[in-house]
């Protein structure tokens, strides 16, 4: 069976003026209806002849036919790659892969806008009109990480934002992990390269991180955070007990727990005073 997407190792069946076609098998009357697929004269290899088998990819050319090609593409069926944006067009994206036909990215299929000459994470899928196509929806095609464990570092690339969930990620470009909403994570975007910490790893293998350190690491740079902010509002901050968690992450950025912990550690340092209302810069 003739796949398309994929590497295959193909008979050559018959040489014509254009090109040679290429089977599974070598015919014979049993096999006459067999699918063939051609390779064009400019891809033949010297010396090829009736009988010989080369490896080639399958896909679709401008005319919608299936067509073998010795060139090697940057992807194939279910895998992912960084590949070129080429052009932005009114229906979608096309992208450098290596072949002569450049790969559509549909409007759909974006988790952002993407713009020319930048690099997006994609994976090569099948259409439903049996073309190939490319998907930022990467979800599908990561598979799982073997070996990680809690708190360790790991970087990774942010393929989508989701309400709710959190900030899914592609660790080492191939593996399930997802900043859940709990951890703060305003300002990263979809295409954004991230170094993060392990602090879950799920029975099914799945990834949960964060971008914050451990808290008695972090607790300096979130009194530092508090601090800068201090002196933008004029050297204080209505935030206090009463404030609610969301208040306080959409103002630094951080959970209430963090938050309180960092101001207490501010506070013995004598760096602030903590006041009914909030607190204030000393």
């Amino acid at each position: 069976m003739l796949e398309l997407g994929k590497k295959q190792r193909l008979d050559v069946v018959k040489k014509v003026e254009f090109g040679v076609y290429l089977a599974e098998h070598m015919l014979s009357k049993s096999n006459m209806d067999e699918e063939r697929v051609l390779l064009p004269a400019k891809q033949v290899p010297e010396g090829l002849e009736v009988g010989d088998s080369l490896e080639v990819f399958l896909y679709k050319d401008s005319r919608d036919r299936l067509i073998a090609t010795v060139n090697e593409p940057m992807l194939t069926l279910g895998k992912i790659g960084r590949l070129k944006v080429l052009q932005v067009s009114g229906i979608g994206a096309f992208l450098y892969w290596g072949l002569e036909k450049d790969l559509f990215l549909p409007f759909k299929e974006q988790t952002r806008r993407v713009k020319e000459q930048e690099e997006v994470l994609v994976a090569l899928y099948v259409d439903k009109s049996g073309r190939l196509a490319a998907t930022m929806k990467l979800y599908p095609y990561l598979t799982i990480g073997e070996g990680y464990e809690k708190d360790d570092m790991v970087e990774g690339t942010v393929y989508q934002l989701t309400d709710g969930y959190g900030a899914y990620v592609a660790v080492e470009d191939r593996y399930q992990a997802m900043i859940p909403a709990r951890e703060p994570w305003d300002g990263i975007q979809p295409g954004d390269k991230i170094t993060a910490r392990v602090t879950a790893v799920k029975e099914d293998g799945k990834l949960d991180l964060s971008l914050r350190q451990k808290a008695y690491l972090q607790i300096d740079k979130d009194g530092e955070k508090i601090l800068s902010k201090l002196k933008e509002e004029g050297g204080s901050l209505p935030l206090g007990d009463k404030s609610s968690p969301e208040e306080i992450r959409n103002v630094l950025g951080m959970s209430k727990n963090e938050y309180k912990r960092a101001i207490g550690h501010l506070y013995k340092e004598k760096r602030i005073s903590i006041e009914e209302q909030g607190i204030r810069l000393l």
